[in-house]
């Protein structure tokens, strides 16, 4: 692919056939005529979208009741008002409801020719799909809702899952919901220490585990690590046992058949809308991750919109997303359920036999929306992937990136080799809401580079560092209003002022994201990576602390930096720092057992992508690492803009990184700071 200048003409537009079929077009119409919504401009898409867009922000109330309407959000208690306190943080969203997502998520679609297709396909690295249809899916979600009831599980109570991304993960999470449990995942590639960080803090009454997974046409068992898991969590009431790879259970662990054995219609618990349904986890960078609370009633409404109206999904449509239960993409990709599209789940390796694995499971499963990542996309254009030629991808209309930023050349290789009829909806938002702030609009023109639009109820803006808006020029991401999906609070956090200081200590009142954007002027948003130290590889945000705690076991290593700068050509560069203890040398036996202790204590997602020998790692005055002024010199910044030098321990090492910085932007040996 070959680099170009990012013009103001759209790479593609859609069709008048599209546009006029688009369910957001349908809403707008109806939220026109009973909620003083604007009317679609006829011929005018562009100006249709601005104007819902503005209404959707500035008449929250308004919105967001209409968006309960149009897709037939059932309170079993209704709701006294719509927004009782739209302060930031503290929104009250629709007090007095009770409601349950589960019972959403399983009503199916109400044509019999789309319920009598899947709900769930789940595929392996054999690529045969394995369909699991609606009243299958319900009747297993009912038996094992049953079951946490039978073994205590009330409503509050937390559910974990160490699973990767299969049927029984989707089942877990429903019965989890339907009981008014809270639900919290991590993938089983992460290891022990790494998942008690989590589970840890929210104390669950039940693990529901695999003995193992498959990956890269390999076996891994975690027998082992489970057990860990178990001594960990003295809170555990009981434990069920999914045999993936064959293996007995624990003796006194229920297996999933016996879970699973009654199959019986759910009984649904009706919470307040505020009510948790999960436990999302931030990356940990500066300490344990942040236990996210996102409640039943925000996540049914935001994923509605998402799900629903950006991603012009509905019954007969089928979402495929490469994601692991460890990621917030994948409860995003379970609540496609709530739409009536089949949700496609695929357990395997990103890009292993062949690069265009994920490919080849959007052709067998038929997918009309495939999402992935950018580095996936930038991949497949090395490896000389051709979809479209190699491919039928006829059912697949729209492909969806996120993760990181899809650069331009991104944008270009799909329109030329995956089709250039093709909807390329690139999305940005995060862990935080579980959702996009930013990404695809059916009835929108796409430009290289940009993501289409703020999405709905998303009051989206640029500001600089005294809070005046931007328009064309790099600023913070910023979210004015508040979004239903926004967590309830964090875990632990009873005076709210982790909460607070995670997202609304910079401007008081307003949602800062942590990330860098253009809002540019005609509507669109460009993104341009972390304002913070977040790590964000692929989509999976991974804690720095986890690494130091991870490396710093080792005796020859005093003290180590970790960070992730995104590269112009959409790649990402996580190289990972160290000091080194006395008379120790980095050599590549050294080198070696660092990759090998990171993959056993945290996941192979973890892993450098190189280790380099450092003088010492410069701090804050207060003893904080400084990853972001480091990250900065990386992404071409001058050292006296990067750090406050008089707010630094020891100046001259932030010296050392800006020359190994300059050097790397005009050195091709990898080799340079050795």
């Amino acid at each position: 692919m070959t680099s170009e200048a990012r013009t103001d003409q759209p790479l593609w537009r859609p069709s008048q056939e599209r546009v006029a079929a688009a369910r957001i077009t349908r809403f707008q119409a109806v939220a026109a005529e009973r909620h003083g919504a604007p009317p679609p401009t006829p011929g005018d898409p562009e100006a249709s979208y601005a104007a819902l867009h503005r209404w959707s922000v500035t008449d929250l109330e308004a919105f967001w009741r209409a968006v309960t309407e149009f897709f037939d959000v059932r309170f079993a208690t209704p709701p006294s008002a719509v927004l009782a306190d739209p302060r930031m943080p503290g929104a009250r969203w629709f007090p007095g409801a009770t409601l349950n997502y589960a019972e959403h998520a399983l009503r199916g679609p109400a044509d019999p020719a789309a319920a009598a297709g899947p709900a769930l396909l789940a595929v392996g690295e054999d690529l045969t799909p394995r369909p699991v249809g609606w009243t299958e899916l319900r009747l297993q979600v009912g038996a094992l809702a049953a079951t946490l009831r039978a073994q205590g599980v009330r409503p509050g109570d937390r559910v974990c899952g160490y699973l990767p991304n299969v049927p029984e993960a989707v089942v877990a999470l429903l019965a989890s919901a339907a009981v008014g449990a809270v639900w919290t995942s991590c993938a089983p590639d992460f290891g022990a220490r790494s998942v008690l960080d989590r589970f840890q803090q929210v104390e669950p009454a039940v693990l529901i585990t695999v003995d193992g997974y498959r990956f890269a046409g390999r076996a891994h068992p975690r027998a082992e690590t489970v057990a860990e898991l178990r001594a960990g969590l003295p809170s555990l009431r009981a434990v069920v046992h999914v045999p993936l790879l064959g293996g007995d259970p624990p003796a006194d662990a229920l297996t999933w058949a016996e879970a699973t054995a009654e199959p019986t219609e759910p009984v649904f618990e009706q919470v307040p809308f505020d009510h948790p349904l999960w436990v999302l986890y931030s990356s940990g960078t500066t300490g344990l991750p942040k236990a996210i609370v996102q409640s039943q009633g925000g996540i049914l409404l935001e994923h509605l919109k998402q799900l629903g109206l950006h991603l012009d999904l509905g019954p007969a449509d089928r979402l495929f997303w490469y994601t692991s239960t460890g990621w917030m993409m994948w409860n995003f990709l379970a609540s496609s359920l709530l739409t009536g599209t089949t949700a496609v789940l695929y357990d395997g390796a990103p890009a292993q036999p062949t690069a265009d694995v994920q490919w080849r499971v959007a052709e067998r499963t038929r997918a009309t929306v495939f999402g992935t990542s950018a580095a996936y996309v930038t991949a497949c254009a090395k490896k000389d992937v051709h979809p479209a030629r190699d491919l039928d991808l006829a059912a697949t209309r729209c492909v969806a990136t996120t993760g990181s930023p899809l650069p331009p050349d991104g944008f270009r290789w799909l329109h030329e080799e995956a089709g250039a009829d093709l909807w390329i909806a690139s999305v940005s938002g995060g862990t935080d809401v579980c959702s996009c702030f930013a990404g695809g609009v059916p009835t929108l023109p796409v430009h290289v580079g940009e993501l289409q639009a703020p999405c709905l109820g998303t009051d989206l803006a640029a500001w600089d560092a005294t809070g005046t808006p931007l328009i064309d020029e790099v600023g913070e991401l910023v979210v004015g209003t508040p979004m239903p999906s926004m967590p309830v609070g964090f875990w632990n956090d009873p005076d709210g002022s982790r909460y607070h200081d995670s997202y609304f200590d910079v401007y008081p009142g307003v949602w800062r994201h942590g990330d860098w954007i253009t809002h540019t002027s005609h509507g669109g948003v460009i993104i341009h990576g972390r304002s913070d130290s977040t790590l964000n590889r692929q989509g999976v945000r991974m804690g720095s602390a986890d690494i130091y705690e991870a490396v710093e076991t080792l005796p020859e290593i005093r003290e180590s930096l970790v960070i992730g700068v995104e590269q112009p050509d959409g790649g990402y560069w996580m190289p990972l720092f160290v000091a080194l203890a006395e008379g120790a040398e980095l050599d590549q036996e050294l080198r070696d057992r660092i990759a090998a202790t990171i993959r056993r204590r945290l996941s192979p997602r973890h892993l450098p992508d190189e280790i380099l020998p450092i003088p010492g790692v410069p701090h804050t005055r207060t003893g904080k690492r400084l990853e972001v002024p480091v990250k900065r010199l990386f992404q071409g910044v001058e050292l006296e803009r990067a750090a406050n030098l008089g707010a630094v321990d020891d100046p001259e090492l932030l010296r050392f990184f800006a020359r190994l910085a300059q050097r790397r932007a005009t050195v091709s040996d990898d080799r340079y700071g050795e």
